[in-house]
This record gives structure tokens, sequence and C-alpha cells, in this order.
């Protein structure tokens, strides 16, 4: 298999984002496996390159993703103007670049220019304008996919969780629950670990939203009214749905290790745990889509912007398992397209 292409969006320009993707770049091992093009300015790229004190690392400066080079670090530049780089400030000036990146990779990912898109942390509050009016990557790109819905799950070797609510207040997440939506978040899930991870028949727990999963109703009426409808309509739909757990005692105890993936009903219940846990192999995945698209685990991280801190590895992981979904993903599609014929003979073997 030819190498697939990977566009890489720089998010914001003060956060750690062209840092880390420097750092990762800097290893002439990636390209072995991949075409990395990143979307950005080469001026910007160069300030963060003197910070990193990376001397091997040049950018082949391309227009469009079919004139990138194999074994070499690509630049498609996105703007003209010169920017005023602060690392560690959040500017609103300069939230139009992080938009200016991503507009263009997400451009090319979704004509089928390039095979997948990993972005770096954006700060969500600066890139906001008329052009991007979003909570974040995920409904940004869930929109450019025409998609009616999507997964944000976090993964990693360890542990693999996906919400129902994702971007929304505390306050606003039981109204934001039904049954309907909590079934539908199983179904992507599911779908997403047998064709994304290849795990043939998953097994998925799902979290209550109240303290002890509701202790039969005692503790608010959501999981008897809403959660356990949408699991036993799962099961009757052969998807491997159980639960309601109550959140505290799954992840204190390890119980996650049972299974496959854990729906959460909320960001923090769901993030918290696996940031504790995977935190620096994690990878945010957005599942559910016609292309792929992961991240790094982390924010624009400002307090160590620009002072050559940022680890680069859940980016570099983010990389890797783009690659891995978009190889999957081509694999079954040939598959399913040239299935293996059995004789009458096999059939009876097996």
């Amino acid at each position: 298999m030819n190498k697939l292409k990977i566009g890489i969006s720089i998010g914001d320009v003060n956060g750690i984002g062209l840092e880390i993707i420097i750092k990762t770049l800097a290893d002439s091992m990636i390209f072995k496996y991949c075409t990395p093009i990143v979307y950005g300015h080469t001026k910007v790229a160069s300030f963060y390159r003197r910070i990193t004190e990376v001397g091997e690392l040049n950018f082949n400066v391309i227009d469009h993703p079919s004139q990138a080079q194999a074994m070499q670090a690509n630049m498609i530049n996105c703007w003209d103007e010169d920017v005023k780089i602060e690392p560690g400030i959040a500017n609103k000036e300069v939230g139009k670049f992080a938009f200016a990146s991503l507009e263009r990779a997400t451009a090319d990912l979704v004509n089928g220019d390039i095979d997948a898109l990993v972005t770096a942390p954006i700060n969500k509050d600066t890139i906001q304008s008329e052009n991007f009016n979003f909570p974040g990557h995920t409904e940004y790109l869930q929109d450019r996919a025409g998609a009616a819905d999507s997964l944000m799950f976090l993964v990693s070797d360890s542990l693999k969780v996906g919400v129902v609510t994702g971007h929304i207040p505390v306050s606003k997440v039981s109204e934001n629950i039904s049954t309907e939506k909590i079934l539908a978040k199983i179904k992507l899930m599911n779908t997403s670990l047998r064709e994304d991870f290849w795990i043939r028949r998953p097994k998925i727990a799902v979290l209550g939203l109240n303290p002890h999963a509701s202790d039969n109703g005692l503790i608010g009426d959501e999981e008897q009214n809403i959660i356990i409808p949408a699991i036993e309509e799962a099961r009757a739909n052969d998807i491997l749905a159980f639960g309601p757990y109550a959140a505290d005692g799954f992840f204190a105890n390890a119980t996650y290790m049972q299974f496959d993936a854990v729906l959460a009903m909320y960001h923090d219940q769901g993030l918290i745990p696996f940031k504790q846990i995977a935190f620096e192999s994690g990878v945010n995945f957005t599942a559910g889509l016609k292309f792929v698209r992961t991240s790094p685990d982390h924010g624009t991280a400002f307090d160590i912007a620009g002072k050559n801190m940022a680890s680069e590895i859940s980016f570099r992981e983010a990389i890797f398992t783009a690659l891995h979904i978009a190889k999957h993903r081509i694999e079954g599609a040939e598959l399913n397209e040239n299935p293996l014929q059995f004789t009458k003979l096999q059939r009876d073997r097996d």
C-alpha cells in the first residue's frame, strides 16, 4: 500500500501545536509510515523550530497535496500576512490563522486529497468567528461531513471512552440525554469498534448519570427511564451493551478492563478517568464520520507554550491512530468488494 497522506492542522499559533508537530516530524522514522502535510505557514514554523532547537527539519512547500513528496515534511501555506506570535497568549487576532489552517485541511480531507486529518489543539474561544461558530473541532467536522451525528471517542490501548453529550454545561446534561440519543451513540461506538478497530464482537459498558447509578431510583430517575431502556434496545439489536454502572466504582475497581469501550453520559465523567489512565498515550478520535480525524488528548497548554517543554507523545499517537484507522477502513472496503467465495463443502465444515 502507498504511504497515506496525513494532513495536519496547526491549531492556535500561540499554543504548543507547532512545537509538538515539529518535534514529531523531526524523527525521520515517521516518514516510513506516512507522508505528512502541515497546513500553516513556513514563517510560523521557523519561529517554533528555533525554539525547539530542531535543526534538521526542512519543510517542502507545496500548493496541493498531490505535490507532496514522500520521506519529507510537506507544508501548505494557508495565508500571506505576517503573524505576531506571542506564545502563551490567548489572542482573538490570531484565532483566524487557526481557522485558516483547519478550513484548508478539512477541504482537502472532504475532497479526498488527503487520507486522514490530525488536528493540533485550538483555543475554542479565540477561533470563534462568523465562519466558525462551533463548540470545538468535533462539531465543526461533523458539520463539514454532513453527518447527522458523531461520537467523541477517546482511545488508547488500555481504555476507550465515548461521550453522549460533549461541550455543554453540566447543568444541561440531564435535559440533553434521551433513550434515542444514548442508543444512537451506542450504535456509533459499536460500528466504530468493529470497522475502525476490527473488534469482532465489542463489549460496551454504559455509565449511569447519577451517583451510584441512582441506587434503583433513590437518586434520580434517568437510569430507569432513559438509560436502561437504551441498553435494552441495544441488546435487542444484537449489541453487547451492559450497565448502567456507577462511574466512581467502575473506574476505581478497574472494571473498565473487562470491556472494549465505555460510554459516559457527559464530557468530564468520561474524560477525567481517561486522562488519568491514558493521558500521554490517549487520542481523541471523531467516530461516525466518512473521513478519519484524530487529535492529541490535550489542549493548547498556554502555560508552557514557547518554553520547549511540551511532549509530542500524544500527537505522535494521534498520527499512528489515524493511520491504523484509515488503513482498516481501506482494507475493510476492499474485503467487502471482493468477499471470499465458500463452497458448500467449506460451509458445511465450518
